[in-house]
């Protein structure tokens, strides 16, 4: 189990990180959070809130990709201190980690970065909770040799996150299977929903993507025993500026966590 604060991540309850994929700005944000900490806070869901503050890894250099490290963690340390909920961003370079690591609960290794054993050591020396997603250029197996890394720099607060593996061209598949083979290795386990049915790519300039089945990969995930969901959720997916064809909007994301809850008690 991971713990962070009165969030506890690997125990009963199935936990949640959830918010827009880039930060947009400060009122997106807060209205975001608000809306996710009243919804778990009903179902007793275990919740960080996530943004990043640069998207470095976008389809063309014409991409929008944040407002940038200094402000865009001024907003999370506000997030933070206003909804009273942790936060999570993305780390892209050894150089990020410090300045992150003064604002955010959870720092990110993006599943592009993840053998990258520099950044891997830096967020495991944070004190922070690290979760690292699987790269899609990866079997689950290969993960024990990322968390050997971590566990190295002395690091034991740790999170794995599956997030589709490359199936041909612009294209991912989730294998369930990777869920019970990371979670053998001790640590909680996360599916990541809408970028494992994201389409890389997949617009050309940019990435595509089919929201409709973000919650139905999200339903198996958990009836195969996912300890939590991570979620890209907007008001308005469509106007969205990054990922926005993956995202689930934020007016359904109530239905789709009570149904996964719900498949959680099932499990007992």
């Amino acid at each position: 189990m991971v713990t962070i604060g009165a969030v506890r991540i690997g125990g009963p309850a199935l936990a949640l990180i959830a918010g827009p994929c880039v930060i947009e700005s400060e009122r997106l944000c807060l209205r975001v959070a608000e809306t996710l900490r009243e919804v778990t806070g009903r179902l007793r869901m275990p919740f960080i809130f996530k943004a990043s503050y640069d998207k470095a890894n976008r389809s063309s250099g014409r991409s929008f990709r944040g407002p940038g490290m200094a402000a865009g963690l001024k907003v999370l340390a506000k997030v933070k201190s206003s909804v009273s909920v942790p936060v999570l961003t993305d780390v892209h370079s050894v150089e990020e980690v410090a300045a992150a690591a003064e604002v955010c609960d959870v720092l990110q290794v993006p599943a592009f970065l993840c053998r990258q054993t520099d950044l891997l050591v830096a967020v495991a020396k944070s004190g922070r909770v690290a979760n690292v997603k699987k790269g899609q250029f990866l079997a689950p197996a290969d993960m024990k040799n990322i968390v050997e890394k971590v566990e190295s720099a002395g690091c034991r607060r740790l999170l794995l996150t599956e997030r589709g593996t490359t199936f041909g061209y612009n294209n991912l598949v989730a294998d369930m299977r990777s869920l019970p083979i990371m979670r053998s290795f001790g640590y909680p386990v996360i599916f990541d929903a809408t970028h494992s049915v994201q389409a890389p790519g997949g617009a050309g300039d940019r990435s595509g993507g089919d929201a409709r089945f973000a919650p139905v990969l999200a339903r198996a995930a958990v009836a195969a025993g996912c300890d939590g969901v991570f979620v890209e959720t907007h008001p308005d997916p469509s106007s969205a500026l990054s990922d926005g064809p993956n995202m689930i909007s934020l007016r359904a994301m109530r239905g789709v966590l009570e149904t996964l809850c719900a498949i959680r008690k099932a499990l007992g």
